[in-house]
């Protein structure tokens, strides 16, 4: 009997909405969700995200998609707010180590390399997404039988506005 495989997902938020933004598109957080479970069949998927009381109804809305959010508190105020969330991430992967078969990493950002290589050396490295194919740190280029682009992707996964009448959840 073959044993079906655990894949999970870690987001850095951050990383991927800013990275996004920069491009000039906004991603779906819910298309996102199902691209991962369909094309990686991830069973969860941890986003690490910044605490803003503000964003009470965003939290709610990917919550409800099927994120399972860990957040940080973040220091300062309006436009400029800071909460890294390299830590958490790092900490969550290796907490959840015994209960996923594979990984997959969603950031550009080159502090994970640790983490990636420690993934990849054990076979539990399944993808790293990549928000910018334009953008990411050159320390992750020795992983690159791993990377896929979600830059090549937005046809798939960018945010539509609704029709006028319907409700919509703004995206980080």
């Amino acid at each position: 009997m073959i044993k079906k495989q655990k894949n999970y997902a870690f987001i850095d938020s951050q990383n991927l909405n800013l990275s996004i933004r920069d491009q000039g598109w906004i991603l779906d957080f819910e298309k996102f969700f199902i691209f991962l479970k369909h094309k990686y069949r991830i069973e969860k998927s941890f986003i690490f995200i910044g605490y803003i009381l503000e964003n009470k109804k965003l939290y709610k809305h990917l919550k409800k998609i099927g994120y399972n959010l860990i957040f940080k508190p973040v220091l300062g105020k309006g436009n400029f707010v800071k909460g890294n969330i390299d830590a958490e991430l790092v900490l969550h992967t290796m907490l959840e180590y015994n209960n996923f078969d594979k990984a997959v990493i969603v950031s550009g950002d080159g502090d994970f390399y640790c983490l990636i290589e420690q993934l990849a050396k054990d076979d539990k490295l399944l993808k790293i997404g990549i928000p910018n194919k334009k953008r990411y740190s050159a320390l992750l280029r020795k992983f690159s039988p791993y990377l896929f682009y979600l830059s090549l992707l937005k046809n798939k996964l960018e945010y539509q506005k609704k029709a006028s009448g319907e409700r919509t959840h703004r995206n980080p």
